[in-house]
């Protein structure tokens, strides 16, 4: 059965705020985010965005480096379109997916990590994204945009969470 509580006061057909996070380390990155950014400025509101960050693979032995970025963007479409529309943006810059389970480099790769202040667990999408209080290429960035926001699972500002990480990988903001 789906999950969805609202901590905030958004519903259907109101503007939400969307936390996305950027990744890639495959091709010219940098440019491949301003186009991403581009398409997702299409689809609502870009409010404000991170620095580049350059990280090292998480996950994976010998990998280039990634770059991250994480932008804030206001849209009144639903979670479920929105992550649609990710993954088609995703494949529309290349980005083949790997089914075996294992991370692997990749031209784009596009993670909500918030949306307001929901709460969704489905087959389909869990907000906040399960796994960014264990990552400081998330947490970083995070941290830059919106330090004193309060996860709504953990009930913890991102400084909290990016203080209390144990993943020692190189996050350089550039």
């Amino acid at each position: 059965m789906a999950i969805l509580r609202k901590n905030s006061q958004a519903s259907a057909g109101n503007l939400r705020t969307y936390v996305i996070l950027l990744g890639g380390n495959l091709g010219n990155v940098p440019e491949t985010f301003i186009q991403v950014i581009k398409q997702l400025g299409d689809m609502g509101v870009v409010k404000n965005c991170s620095s580049l960050y350059l990280t090292e693979a998480w996950g994976m032995n010998g990998a280039p480096d990634f770059y991250n970025q994480v932008i804030r963007l206001e849209t009144d479409t639903e979670p479920l379109g929105m992550m649609r529309d990710l993954l088609f943006i995703e494949e529309e810059q290349g980005r083949v997916r790997d089914h075996s389970g294992s991370y692997t480099s990749r031209t784009i790769d596009l993670d909500i990590l918030f949306i307001d202040e929901l709460i969704i667990e489905t087959k389909e999408l869990e907000v906040p994204h399960p796994r960014l209080q264990e990552r400081s290429f998330v947490l970083e960035p995070l941290c830059e945009l919106m330090p004193d926001f309060i996860h709504p699972v953990l009930k913890k500002s991102m400084v909290k969470l990016r203080d209390e990480c144990k993943d020692e990988l190189s996050v350089k903001r550039l």
